[in-house]
């Protein structure tokens, strides 16, 4: 999904749910409005509430794109099938000037 694309739905609350698996960290220093915070080890021991809805729209992204592709593989794994990546990931919507939280 392109950032400007989920911004919008953002604002149009038709988001999917933003799978933000950066470190604590880096989500403290701006995130996406509304990111659920599931750093891979955290997902890995269960420690972070995933959505029960296994058909949920999920976005999935880190800072420059690896990591978000383990996160999505792993939500596979865990039996989510409508699991995209945010293009460009946090460094694209930076780069987008787009709005962070913090």
């Amino acid at each position: 999904m392109q950032p400007r694309e989920l911004a919008q739905r953002i604002g149009s609350k038709k988001a999917p749910i933003v799978v933000d698996v950066r470190t604590g960290f880096e989500f403290k220093a701006g995130h996406i409005s509304g990111a659920l915070h599931a750093p891979i080890w955290k997902m890995l021991l269960r420690l972070v509430s995933l959505p029960p809805d296994k058909q949920s729209e999920l976005v999935v992204l880190c800072e420059l794109g690896p990591r978000a592709v383990m996160g999505k593989a792993l939500l596979g794994f865990l039996g989510y099938q409508n699991v995209t990546l945010l293009t460009g990931h946090m460094a694209g919507w930076r780069r987008d000037g787009l709005p962070l939280e913090r």
